[in-house]
């Protein structure tokens, strides 16, 4: 009787692993048909005194469905993302030529040489105050708004100092504080400008609103639209 010694017998999936190695290693990962051809590989050319194994192959079914939804699950979000930022782009288009609210701590004078904006309270106050200073960081002019209820507060800055003067086309910090019982408190203001373009990320990336006077902030940040 003659033994077959399987211990030195050729791997006849040797050539087939190593190519298929090879190939995934230039795609960067075993995509399902890579792994599909190697399952029927490995039942064409497996040893017909050890087959292959029931559990062992139905462990590899499950794994090749689990990557295909894994695939199909990856393609279903690119698809949503994409649609989202399309969606996103052309609200903030339409966004061109209006008015919207968003916060800052610094506005330039407006073409009739004030600045208005409001001012996020978030709780009631006895005393309400808006603190402009100029690019040297020096005080121009203090304004006391007095008792205030929460909310969003208006304010609005003439552009004089406090001897009446008018102040040169500048760029002016506002700083608005509350009174409270342990002290005060510094509040976020926040200022109105028109949207004169809109900017998105190379690749379908961050969509950013251009403002007169303000500069560039992300579409994130408006908190109101006129």
């Amino acid at each position: 009787m003659t033994d077959i010694n399987t211990n030195n017998a050729v791997d006849p999936l040797s050539g087939y692993r190593l190519e298929g190695s090879q190939e995934a290693a230039k795609k960067g990962d075993l995509g399902k048909n890579e792994f599909l051809e190697l399952m029927i590989a490995q039942l064409e050319n497996q040893n017909p005194l050890e087959p292959q194994d029931n559990g062992a192959f139905i462990s590899q079914l499950a794994e090749f469905s689990a990557l295909e939804e894994m695939q199909q699950i990856s393609s279903t979000v690119d698809s949503f993302s994409e649609q989202f930022q399309s969606s996103q782009a052309l609200q903030a288009s339409a966004m061109v030529g209006r008015n919207v609210l968003v916060p800052g701590a610094d506005s330039p004078l407006l073409s009739d040489g004030t600045i208005s904006g409001m001012i996020d309270l978030p709780s009631g106050t006895s005393n309400l105050s808006v603190s402009i200073l100029n690019g040297s960081g020096e005080l121009v002019r203090r304004i006391d708004m007095g008792q205030q209820f929460a909310g969003s507060v208006p304010f609005s800055w003439d552009g004089k100092n406090e001897q009446g003067d008018v102040m040169p086309n500048d760029r002016y910090t506002i700083k608005a504080e509350s009174k409270t019982s342990t002290g005060s408190e510094q509040l976020d203001t926040l200022f109105a400008s028109q949207v004169i373009s809109v900017s998105i990320a190379q690749g379908g990336g961050a969509v950013t609103l251009n403002l007169a006077g303000l500069g560039s902030v992300p579409i994130e940040s408006v908190r109101e639209i006129n």
